[in-house]
């Protein structure tokens, strides 16, 4: 069996590759429909799935404070993915996807900074390159055509997305799917109240429902395998773990959508890699 730390890193890799190939798919199901409506899919896939593990693990029901810890991670998470998903329909998924993901890593960082002692010497450099790759993808964004808009929604994406990072590390030491489960009845609650009182909300095509249904199901796979990360080690390295999902995104994009970047912009794309990798370390 491998050691509680390892366990870890392995959980926090596969909900990159789970989250990474959910914002591809929900990417594309943007283009199709309404970020609203892919993500109220994302939402009715956790409410179908969590109590169902919940009881399959036989996780005992949660105290009330936790279900705030889930309402607040249902709220935060929720907020996040319309905003990325409408900046994914407006511009290159792998720039808009890696820009949201460095930002989301830095408050669960400093977070974990102060609770659980200092960032090294690797995590210092790790900023530095950060800052470097969002200089490059976005002061040179040479045939991208990000305005200020885009950029403002990435911004507040990647905050709430740091914020349900910390969300999620509050309740999963103690349980994890029936928060998870009153989560998405939040998320899902607001985004029918979001979609009652906002006009034109396109409805999916044939093809655009099967994409929501398989973004969800990523989705959730990937909430699912970061609270676990989250639970067998540190709040900072689960969550700059996970934030390696960009990787996969732009994968897809290159292979599937044949997206092509800019020689700079992939430096930029490459710095970012790099701190996600030397602040996991």
């Amino acid at each position: 069996m491998l050691p509680v730390e390892d366990l870890a890193n392995v959980f926090g890799l596969l909900s990159a590759v789970s989250w990474g190939a959910g914002d591809f798919v929900g990417g594309c199901a943007t283009r199709r429909t309404s970020a609203y409506s892919a993500v109220m899919a994302t939402q009715i896939t956790g409410i179908i799935m969590f109590p169902v593990l919940a009881l399959a693990f036989s996780e005992s029901l949660p105290s009330v404070n936790n279900l705030m810890w889930g309402g607040l991670a249902g709220f935060f998470g929720a907020a996040g993915l319309i905003l990325l998903y409408m900046s994914m329909a407006r511009g290159k998924m792998s720039i808009v996807a890696t820009l949201a993901a460095v930002i989301a890593i830095i408050i669960p960082v400093i977070y974990s900074a102060i609770n659980e002692g200092l960032p090294g010497t690797l995590k210092i450099a790790g900023f530095i390159f950060a800052l470097i790759g969002i200089w490059f993808i976005v002061r040179m964004n040479a045939g991208l055509d990000l305005k200020t808009k885009d950029m403002q929604y990435i911004a507040v994406a990647g905050t709430l997305f740091g914020l349900f990072f910390i969300s999620i590390d509050k309740f999963s030491s103690t349980g994890i799917y029936w928060p998870l489960t009153f989560s998405r009845i939040t998320a899902l609650i607001m985004l029918a109240v979001f979609m009652i009182t906002t006009k034109n909300v396109k409805k999916p095509t044939s093809d655009g429902i099967l994409l929501v249904i398989l973004a969800g199901i990523f989705n959730t796979g990937g909430v699912v395998l970061f609270a676990l990360a989250s639970v067998a080690g540190r709040l900072d390295v689960a969550t700059i773990l996970s934030s390696l999902s960009p990787a996969v995104t732009v994968l897809l994009a290159c292979v599937i959508l044949k997206e092509k970047l800019a020689p700079r912009q992939w430096v930029g794309v490459v710095a970012s890699m790099a701190a996600i990798a030397l602040i996991s370390m």
